[in-house]
């Protein structure tokens, strides 16, 4: 098992695990020798995703945490979960994520990507800091993508817009993931926490696969994307990089640090956006 200083086995927790860079990030990570808590949304999916890992590697070291990302209250209650398993967090790797073909809402009422992209990850974040920061040093790794680029946030519609689209929502909520990782880079400032957020490359994975125009075009894509395994490889990367600390509030592709779009850079964005998830999460 990977180890602290002190002799702690390292605890990583990966959202998404069930399926695609989510569960070989877990695979990574356990040959790392760390011990990761496993979130999904299926029972069943989830205790696949964990008997494939137990499988491919060390069989010990695996929880499951069973929590659906588009209702508030279960990520309240994961998280009660994750501290109730894990003593430390070393390793944050907020992965989960959806591409909606319909407008619709999650059941909190906001728009579904913005909830369970944004919001979720957010909220669950903040639920875990405390002991993040008691266990630095430690790492919180934001999986965004460069789908951000181009897209602005309408705070008077944040949650319920008006000119939605797939694209344009999944867009808006990696715009959030960045903006979200820079402002909390700065509150962490001299914790020992370091917050990072990351593409991790056009991917095959089922993210596209929800029908229309969309899926025809991600599946025509698909043959010319990376597999998942190479897509988790900068979430593993940043979470076992002997010095994370370059990368600290930064976005990151492949190994190297990235310009992300202007949009993602503006610091009084990023802090009404930390208000106003605060706000609809009720923080």
């Amino acid at each position: 098992m990977s180890s602290n200083s002190n002799g702690t086995t390292r605890i990583a927790i990966v959202t998404g695990a069930s399926s695609g860079i989510g569960l070989h990030t877990v695979l990574g990570l356990v040959r790392a020798g760390m011990r990761v808590v496993m979130v999904g949304r299926d029972r069943a999916r989830t205790e696949a995703a964990r008997r494939f890992v137990r499988a491919h590697s060390d069989p010990d070291g695996i929880d499951i945490v069973v929590a659906d990302f588009s209702r508030l209250a279960e990520v309240y209650r994961a998280a009660d979960e994750i501290l109730s398993v894990a003593d430390r967090i070393d390793v944050l790797v907020n992965n989960a994520g959806l591409m909606s073909r319909h407008y619709r809402f999650s059941f909190d009422g906001f728009e579904l990507t913005f909830a369970v992209n944004h919001l979720a990850p957010f909220l669950l974040t903040c639920l875990l800091l405390d002991r993040l920061k008691a266990s630095a040093p430690a790492r919180i790794i934001n999986v965004a993508s460069e789908a951000h680029r181009g897209h602005r946030l309408n705070f008077s519609d944040l949650a319920r817009p008006q000119d939605w689209g797939t694209l344009k929502a999944y867009g808006r909520s990696k715009l959030c993931n960045i903006l979200f990782t820079r402002e909390l880079a700065m509150r962490l400032d001299s914790s020992g926490v370091v917050a990072t957020c990351l593409h991790p490359g056009f991917v095959a994975t089922s993210i596209g696969q929800r029908g229309g125009p969309t899926e025809l075009a991600w599946r025509l894509m698909k043959p010319f994307m990376k597999r998942p395994e190479e897509g988790a490889k900068t979430s593993l990367f940043l979470a076992t990089v002997s010095d994370p600390q370059p990368f600290h509030g930064g976005y990151v592709v492949g190994k190297t640090l990235a310009r992300a779009d202007p949009a993602a850079l503006d610091g009084r964005v990023a802090r009404r956006l930390w208000d106003e998830s605060t706000r609809l999460t009720g923080l």
